[in-house]
C-alpha cells in the first residue's frame, strides 16, 4: 500500500529531473505511430490540448480518475481518457487548460488541484492534438459531477493496479466501425485504457518505478 503523503513527495522530487519520454510512450504505441529518428512528428497545424493526471487519496489508496468518452460521430468516441481538452483563448497555459477542462468535464474545482508538473508531450495523429499531461493532485477524493453531454461515465483506478504487471496486456478493440485491432493495453476494472491514454500512462508508469 502506497501512503500518499509519500508518493505526493516522491512524484514532486521525481519530476525535478529528466522523463522517460518517448521511450516509455512508445511501450503502449498502436501500429502506425508517426515516428521519425526516434522523434514523434509534430505538424505545424497541430493544436495544443492539455489533460489532468489526477492523484487523490481513497479508501486508503492512492487512486486516479479516468473518464469514458460519449459515444459520437469522432475518432476518440467512447475510449476511456484522462479529463481534458483542447487549449482556448484566455487560458494562461497548458496547467490552465487541463484545470479548466477537468472542471467542465467531471465538477472538479480548479482551485482545488494543486498542480505539481508535467509529463512528456505527446502528438495524437488522429485528432493532430499535442497533448501536454499535467500531474495535480488533491488532498481528499472530489465530489465528481461528469457532464453528460461529454462523459458517460466515470472511473476511479488505484494507482497499484495501473502499477501491477498483470495490468498491461493486449486486447481486440473496433478501433473503426468493421475495423478489429489487437492493442496495447492496460487493462483495469473491467475497462480497457490505449492509445494516446496507455502512452501516457506507461512514462507514467516507469517514472514512478524509478522513483519508488
Amino acid at each position: 500500500m502506497i501512503e500518499f503523503n509519500e508518493f505526493i513527495a516522491r512524484i514532486k522530487k521525481r519530476l525535478l529531473y529528466p522523463l522517460p519520454g518517448l521511450k516509455s510512450q512508445l511501450k503502449m504505441a498502436t501500429i502506425g505511430r508517426m515516428v521519425k529518428d526516434g522523434f514523434a512528428v509534430v505538424p505545424e497545424n497541430a493544436r495544443k490540448a492539455g489533460v489532468l493526471v489526477l492523484f487523490y487519496p481513497s479508501n486508503g489508496s492512492v487512486n486516479l480518475v479516468f473518464i469514458k468518452r460519449n459515444e459520437y460521430p469522432g475518432v476518440h468516441s467512447g475510449q476511456i481518457s484522462f479529463p481534458g481538452g483542447g487549449w482556448e483563448e484566455g487560458d494562461q497555459d497548458m496547467i490552465a487548460t487541463a484545470l479548466r477542462e477537468a472542471e467542465e468535464e467531471i465538477g472538479v474545482a480548479r482551485d482545488s488541484v494543486i498542480p505539481i508538473g508535467n509529463l512528456s508531450d505527446l502528438y495524437i495523429p488522429p485528432s493532430n492534438f499535442l497533448v501536454t499531461p499535467v500531474i495535480g493532485y488533491t488532498d481528499r477524493r472530489p465530489d465528481f459531477r461528469p457532464d453528460p453531454d461529454e462523459v458517460d461515465q466515470v472511473l476511479e483506478i488505484a494507482l497499484e493496479k495501473i502499477l501491477d504487471k498483470a495490468t498491461r496486456q493486449e486486447k481486440e478493440i473496433t478501433i473503426f466501425p468493421a475495423i478489429k485491432s489487437k492493442v496495447p493495453c492496460y487493462y483495469a476494472e473491467g475497462s480497457v485504457i490505449w492509445g494516446a491514454t496507455a502512452m501516457i500512462l506507461s512514462e507514467l508508469n516507469d517514472a514512478i518505478n524509478q522513483e519508488l
